[in-house]
């Protein structure tokens, strides 16, 4: 009797099984947000139901409530989502400039191209009435400030510009005017090319090209401390 109870007993599901149904899972998830930040960004969030969603990813409504609770939350991480990629593009854009000015031109162009900004700004007044989605709210925004000081950091260390103000406040800076110039600007009815003129007026010259001067100071400051190490290690 003991022994038919054993092998009735179903064994464990191997790794690899286990492993697929995860994969599997990441998957379907990953397409719930790819169908559902085109729907909220279409129709909004009282605009598009759960059912659409589910329709839209060929899935079952209980699957997207089993991923993501409800609605309000899907809306707020696929905004999230769609601001990091947006970022991401801008820093890609932006890789090549040879000038502050060029660099600074195509990260607004990149930024005010698409409704991405107006779709996470819409996700934080959101997070007013649910505190419960703050937190993830919280960590897109600081690592759009993490991700894009450190490009920042990079490009003008590469090139040898002069930040005219605290790379991370410039990180911070333009990432808060991109929200409030595109909030604004959306509002008023105002064009890609109207909202990228205003956030160019707006930010400003964020770093210089070292003038000759400059450089010949620092071969100067350079020499020197190269003669005074020479100096020490003579006596």
């Amino acid at each position: 009797m003991a022994q038919q109870t054993a092998s009735a007993t179903p064994a464990a599901e191997p790794k690899h099984a286990v492993r697929a149904t995860r994969s599997a899972g990441r998957k379907m998830r990953s397409l719930l947000l790819d169908c559902a930040s085109r729907l909220f960004r279409e129709n909004g969030l009282s605009g598009t139901s759960i059912s659409d969603i589910a329709a839209a990813a060929d899935a079952f409504p209980s699957q997207v409530t089993y991923y993501f609770r409800a609605k309000e939350a899907l809306f707020v991480e696929a905004a999230c989502r769609e601001m990091l990629y947006l970022a991401r593009a801008a820093e890609q854009a932006a890789l090549k400039a040879p000038t502050p000015r060029d660099y600074t031109r195509a990260l607004v162009e990149t930024v005010t191209a698409t409704d991405q900004v107006a779709f996470f700004a819409e996700a934080l007044t959101l997070t007013r009435r649910r505190q419960d989605l703050a937190p993830l709210v919280e960590r897109t925004i600081e690592r759009l400030h993490g991700e894009g000081l450190r490009a920042y950091a990079a490009k003008i260390e590469r090139h040898g510009w002069r930040s005219l103000r605290d790379p991370d406040a410039t990180s911070r800076r333009f990432w808060a005017l991109a929200i409030g110039v595109m909030v604004e600007g959306h509002a008023m009815g105002r064009s890609p090319e109207d909202l990228g003129a205003e956030m160019l007026r707006v930010l400003g010259d964020q770093a210089a090209v070292p003038s000759a001067a400059d450089e010949a100071r620092l071969r100067l400051v350079g020499d020197l401390d190269t003669r005074a190490t020479s100096d020490e290690k003579a006596s």
